[in-house]
């Protein structure tokens, strides 16, 4: 996933780095989740579908992730939102179908609606909106709000995932699933229910929602979070291809 790595500059100077593939119909966007980039085998295998069927697709990494230089301490949603709006503006023309992962499934609301008229659909796999929220304690808020940096164990990797207090901060002020999210075009939510880390009743409070009357979940009864397994992938590349069919 190394190959044709580009640059994209913003205007204070951050780089984000992208592949972008020409092609045809709505350009799929991936949105990877938190602390992920777009060498993860979900994002991989949409690029190479996209290859294999002439669609159009970009990928890229947030500030401080992948490819991209900076901080991940200085990373939070408005600052990614910032990014993914500027890169798809400076490098895609015509309409987008944004794909979410678990954190950039709460990214692709905002960003969609950023878009506007431009979103064509989207794509949630174990969406994760206003996970600061939901996903921690009183005494967790409180830390973060006195400016503390919390380390949770991490069951993918040896070291720990740490969520500094800014992106918590920021998080707060991002708020979707007690609001009207402002997106009416159709998305299809995916979300396994034996998922440890966002429950799959996430994504109904997502489906009540969005704004959208063409809304469908689907769950997986025996899919955890990553929805990584062939079969997931597979249903996955279904949905995107059933969701963009002309």
């Amino acid at each position: 996933m190394t190959r044709n790595v580009l640059s994209h500059s913003l205007s204070d100077g951050r780089s984000i780095a992208f592949r972008h593939l020409p092609g045809a119909g709505p350009t799929l966007v991936f949105l990877p989740g938190y602390m992920s980039d777009m060498s993860g085998s979900k994002a991989t295998a949409l690029f190479d579908w996209a290859g294999e069927h002439g669609r159009a697709c970009l990928l890229f990494d947030y500030s401080g992730c992948g490819a991209s230089p900076g901080d991940f301490a200085d990373g939070t949603l408005s600052r990614w939102r910032d990014e993914a709006v500027s890169l798809i503006e400076a490098e895609v023309e015509g309409p987008i179908v944004l794909i979410g992962s678990s954190m950039g499934g709460w990214l692709m609301l905002l960003i969609g609606e950023a878009l506007g008229e431009r979103l064509a659909g989207m794509v949630g796999i174990a969406a994760a909106p206003d996970f600061t929220q939901w996903g921690r304690s009183e005494e967790e808020k409180a830390q973060f709000d006195a400016g503390e940096t919390i380390y949770d164990p991490n069951p993918y990797g040896a070291e720990p995932t740490p969520m500094h207090a800014g992106f918590y901060r920021d998080g707060q002020s991002l708020l979707c699933l007690d609001r009207d999210v402002r997106i009416t075009c159709p998305v299809h939510l995916l979300h396994g229910q034996q998922d440890p880390d966002v429950p799959w009743e996430i994504s109904l409070r997502l489906a009540e929602a969005l704004c959208s009357d063409a809304v469908q979940v689907t769950l997986v009864k025996d899919g955890d979070h990553r929805l990584s397994r062939p079969q997931d992938i597979e249903l996955l590349l279904r949905i995107v291809s059933s969701l963009t069919k002309a």
